[in-house]
């Protein structure tokens, strides 16, 4: 488990090193590093969905992922988590000072036109950019089996670089995905040598692929191309898994 908190401390140390840097940036400047953050997301994300062996495993996992996802509201109750924490954790503009109605409405409104912005927001879009790759799972898997930690120190540095990135773009909320981290990748590593065996590579491209859509979705958000609730596709990663085999039996 040491791998695991080694990857939440640098999560953590990298969102507070953001968010110091977003308070010393005009709103002119923190547009262009959310604009960065939702590039950068899109290129990681072409890079790993573009390594998928079956475009219908890709393209099924998605589609019905969406469709669960979806069904199941994961957005929503993702989001609410963040609301919790936010309403427990977090200071806002109200509890710092008093303040005018007319600037609590402002704020509401800067929330509403810009969910970059909102904390919850925040909080989904780094646990899934953090969770998704397939550098979780055989990391995690390394790191529980062989006490092999490389991988997931290798990620570590990674995601505390974006962490920085994200938080100077979207806020507060980045910092509490490593409770996302630490829960995700935590179980993967205890539970790692019971479910080594179920894994193949094969299933291990897929779900990187269908990790890289999510985070190509993110990207997208940023961008304020289109609001997508991306944590619906989550069910797309195990989904991705679970087609493998059943598209090999069928010869497609």
């Amino acid at each position: 488990m040491i791998a695991v908190f080694v990857n939440c401390a640098t999560v953590i140390v990298g969102s507070i090193i953001g968010l110091i840097f977003s308070r010393k940036v005009t709103s002119e400047l923190s547009n262009i590093v959310t604009a960065a953050a939702g590039i950068i997301s899109v290129v990681i994300g072409l890079q790993m969905a573009f390594e998928y062996n079956s475009i219908i495993v890709l393209a099924l996992s998605l589609i019905t992922g969406g469709l669960l996802g979806s069904w199941w509201d994961i957005d929503g109750k993702i989001l609410s988590l963040g609301k919790w924490l936010e309403k427990r954790f977090a200071k806002t503009e109200s509890t710092e000072a008093d303040g005018s109605a007319g600037d609590a409405q402002a704020e509401s409104a800067q929330n509403q036109a810009a969910p970059k912005q909102n904390f919850a927001y925040a909080f989904l879009n780094a646990s899934v950019l953090f969770c998704v790759g397939a550098m979780s799972i055989v990391g995690s898997f390394k790191a529980g089996i062989d006490k092999d930690y490389t991988l997931i120190f290798t990620k570590s540095i990674l995601d505390g670089f974006m962490a920085i990135v994200f938080s100077a773009a979207m806020g507060p909320g980045t910092i509490f995905s490593a409770l996302a981290i630490l829960v995700y990748q935590g179980l993967l590593t205890l539970s790692s040598t019971w479910l080594e065996p179920f894994i193949s590579e094969a299933m291990l491209t897929e779900i990187s692929a269908a990790g890289g859509a999510l985070i190509i979705m993110i990207g997208i958000n940023l961008l304020q191309l289109r609001t997508l609730k991306t944590a619906n596709y989550l069910p797309a990663i195990i989904l991705a898994a679970l087609f493998v085999p059943a598209v090999s039996l069928l010869g497609i």
